[in-house]
């Protein structure tokens, strides 16, 4: 048995949504935390946490602090912080973060690095 466990994560604990039904292209940049419920395609470089929630669809390469995959996503993935793949996650595509949480059931297709935490100064 595990304890490791998803955060539980509300829609009130976002800054910003893209709501389904949306259909975003191009760069997406942002500092504080960002849920996607839609689609998005092209690259997304933040320092908050990104959630790709499910039903969502993204075409991307993503660096960010931190990423929650709850829906699919086709690209790479870079994470200074953690990167969690929930049960009903799909990634095709590399991921690289000190810290990574693949759920039983999720779907990754891709290399998985996990790059250590940086000390404390």
């Amino acid at each position: 048995m595990t304890d490791l466990r998803n955060e539980a994560l509300e829609e009130e604990d976002f800054d910003t949504i893209l709501s389904a039904g949306i259909d975003f292209s191009g760069t997406l940049n942002f500092e504080k935390s960002f849920l996607i419920r839609g689609k998005l395609s092209g690259k997304i470089d933040a320092r908050g946490l990104l959630m790709v929630d499910e039903g969502a669809v993204v075409e991307a390469n993503i660096n960010a602090s931190r990423v929650v995959i709850r829906g699919q996503v086709t690209g790479n993935v870079t994470a200074t912080e953690k990167v969690e793949l929930s049960v009903t996650g799909k990634l095709a595509g590399n991921v690289s973060a000190p810290e990574i949480l693949m759920e039983t059931g999720c779907t990754f297709n891709g290399l998985c690095t996990m790059t250590g935490k940086d000390p404390a100064p």
